[in-house]
């Protein structure tokens, strides 16, 4: 049985549930805990009723220590405070001797076993970013990326996330200060602080918009492959992580800054639109007019400028009409 958890409101609702089918689809033995970031979001979760999931409400998970914590911190922050407390209250609350965290915006193509199988003995997995060097950002968001982490409800893992969950309450926040940064750059050392630690070897796991460009793909008989440029290992994809996908409320989708290519868009971003608008049409049936997107107006203050000629500087235009991207 492999456990899993993870955490979103109901701007992240559509991604929270899609996520949920895509592993319903292609993972065997699975549960997932989903911790529900506001009212609405448990309300929806739970008249949908997954089979494979316990919603979890922010006032039977947050202790002391997080509500302490939480006036000092934004909305981002405070989840980023929470992902390791998500995890230890799973391994001590429902016993389970195993739980990974996963970010809600991730999508599975494949089942996730061929990566549980290389944690083997080990007791912590931990994912690399894997940058295509010209997006590389390890300096400021680090080696690893917290989209995907397990640990075992062991001596080890219970060391280290302990740890996890007490620096990210001592300090948690989306600046970079003193080799810290969000949640992320704790886990920088843990190869060598920690014992028990394997650091996840699968390019087909973890596959997003920073590192995308390195892979050529193809699908044969309903499955997606990737090869690694230059060196020609190939990997079955097991799930691509849709980080900055945002929605603006005047019918738009930003894809990101990074340079995603017809095939990649084609194969991965607009099946994924397409299933977040099928969600959004299934929770407008239980509260209409609601946007489960948590789509944003658009301002043309100075950061979008900026953002608008690093475009135009590296030809990269990820904006497109939501519609027209689904019909096209």
């Amino acid at each position: 049985m492999y456990n899993f958890c993870t955490l979103f409101d109901s701007n992240y609702l559509t991604r929270g549930i899609a996520m949920y089918r895509s592993l319903e689809k292609h993972c065997e033995a699975f549960h997932l805990y989903i911790f529900a970031f506001d009212k609405r979001t448990e309300e929806i979760l739970a008249k949908l009723n997954f089979t494979h999931a316990t919603v979890i409400s922010l006032s039977d998970f947050e202790d002391e220590k997080l509500l302490k914590v939480k006036p000092t911190r934004t909305q981002a922050e405070y989840c980023w405070t929470c992902t390791s407390s998500t995890i230890l209250y799973v391994l001590e609350k429902y016993k389970a001797d195993n739980c990974t965290y996963i970010d809600a915006d991730l999508i599975f193509y494949s089942s996730p076993a061929p990566v549980f199988e290389e944690l083997g003995s080990r007791s912590i997995l931990i994912t690399e970013h894997r940058y295509t060097p010209i997006y590389n950002k390890e300096l400021k968001s680090g080696t690893y990326c917290v989209q995907f982490v397990t640990f075992k409800n062991d001596e080890r893992g219970l060391k280290a996330l302990r740890w996890w969950r007490d620096q990210c309450i001592e300090w948690c926040y989306a600046r970079f200060e003193d080799g810290k940064f969000g949640d992320q750059l704790y886990l920088e050392d843990w190869p060598v602080r920690f014992s028990g630690v394997h650091v996840m070897q699968h390019l087909g796991a973890g596959i997003a918009s920073w590192n995308v460009q390195q892979y050529d793909f193809y699908d044969e008989f309903g499955k997606l492959y990737l090869i690694e440029k230059g060196r020609g290992r190939e990997f079955e994809v097991i799930f691509y992580h849709f980080h900055y996908v945002r929605f603006y409320t005047n019918g738009t989708v930003d894809l990101g800054r990074r340079l995603l290519t017809r095939r990649v868009i084609d194969l991965f971003y607009k099946p994924y639109l397409k299933e977040l608008s099928a969600v959004k049409e299934e929770v407008n049936a239980i509260i209409p007019g609601f946007d489960p997107n948590g789509a944003r107006e658009f301002t043309n203050d100075f950061k979008n400028k900026l953002i608008t000629l690093y475009r135009k500087f590296y030809k990269v235009y990820n904006v497109f009409s939501v519609s027209k991207f689904i019909e096209d």
